[in-house]
């Protein structure tokens, strides 16, 4: 059977956050019901499609899920149990936000099958949550790592940003420290990035907040690599550190450039040689799905040259880098075949490592690494 990862996007937020330019929506409870309906009728309408796929993984994005009702979630996992084939102990995960996780939620969540939850903490200092518009303290955020391991979670990742309008080094540390206090078992950093569209772009446009220089951002990334290494937790992807064991099996389908299913406005998908993806508008997605006319809003062929660029792209991501093995068994022929010349020219610049079976971005070819990418598109 093929391996596929399912993603299902709830675009629901309490309140939309300064920096995010996701597709969500703030309040518009009286849609969730609708919307439940119409993502659940597209999962049965996958059913046929998907009778020769395996899912091993399914991730509950958005927005914030863990503002619907637990029952609903369940609801809608049943729905996926019930019309494809989910691998046994399949990685199940519900991202959720500090003051929007609840006790008895959690518990049933468990029982419904999720086992991996993905806190947004972003910043552990109120000044700092409160410029990138976040609803909750710390406090909530340690209150809900208390409550999934309760619940019976021991797999949790915590999402942290950097590079943050003011943010010092030291309140950086701050943030990673407390979260290692807490033994988390995955963290993904990232650095900040100012949209247009959101909030924060607007207050930077008109000079109200101020950045970190591009010298102060990479310290701080370089720092908070060192110090998160320095207590367990592995580098496997550029933003992406875990404990053995306890890396993203979903994320990790997107950096091999394998298969994947979403479902829900705006989702996207990775499957046939195709990519696509649903309608965006809430409402355009619910009426396609309800009157059965097409629902895809954009899709495109994949040619095997763009496959072969994008299994590169994303695979230098990840800190093992490409599989030499996995390349030829995909591509019919040794990784040196199409791009020999391009992988001796930036060995030669100390950007990529070789060696018998990974070829790997180094740490400065990790800096540049649009460069270097760049330079397997010629």
């Amino acid at each position: 059977m093929r391996n596929i990862g399912l993603y299902l996007h709830f675009p629901f937020c309490l309140r939309k956050c300064y920096y995010c330019d996701f597709l969500s929506y703030q309040g518009m409870k009286e849609w969730i019901e609708p919307y439940i309906n119409a993502l659940c009728t597209e999962l049965r309408e996958w059913k046929q499609h998907l009778s020769d796929c395996r899912v091993q993984t399914i991730y509950l994005g958005g927005g914030t899920p863990t503002i619907i009702s637990a029952e609903k979630l369940a609801y809608v996992l049943d729905v996926c149990t019930s019309s494809f084939h989910v691998q046994e102990n399949a990685e199940i995960t519900i991202e959720g936000n500090p003051g929007t996780i609840r006790r008895e939620q959690l518990s049933l969540l468990k029982r419904a099958g999720v086992n991996r939850l993905s806190i947004g903490l972003q910043a552990w200092q109120a000044k700092h949550l409160e410029t990138l518009g976040r609803i909750h303290g710390s406090e909530d955020f340690v209150n809900s790592v208390d409550m999934a391991r309760n619940a019976g979670f021991d797999n949790i990742n915590v999402d942290v940003m950097f590079g943050l309008p003011d943010q010092t080094l030291d309140e950086w540390m701050e943030t990673l420290n407390r979260v290692c206090m807490l033994g988390i078992e995955h963290v993904s950093m990232y650095s900040l990035k100012v949209e247009e569209g959101t909030m924060l772009h607007t207050w930077f446009s008109q000079g109200k907040i101020c950045l970190p220089t591009h010298e102060e951002d990479r310290n701080m990334y370089y720092s908070g690599r060192d110090f998160l290494c320095q207590h367990g937790l592995e580098q496997y992807e550029i933003s992406n550190f875990a404990l053995p064991g306890r890396e993203s099996s979903h994320n990790l389908i997107y950096w091999n450039n394998e298969e994947y299913i979403g479902c829900g406005n705006g989702a996207h998908s990775h499957f046939n040689n195709e990519r696509f993806s649903n309608l965006s508008h809430i409402k355009d997605y619910i009426d396609a799905v309800i009157t059965g006319t097409s629902r895809i809003e954009y899709r495109e062929r994949i040619s095997e040259a763009d496959q072969r660029f994008e299994t590169i792209m994303l695979n230098l991501r990840m800190v093992k880098g490409i599989s030499k093995k996995s390349f030829a068994q995909r591509f019919g022929k040794d990784i040196h075949y199409y791009y020999g010349d391009v992988i001796r020219k930036l060995v030669d610049k100390k950007l990529l490592v070789e060696d018998e079976e990974y070829i790997r971005l180094t740490l400065r070819g990790m800096d540049v690494q649009n460069s270097v990418l760049l330079e397997f598109m010629d």
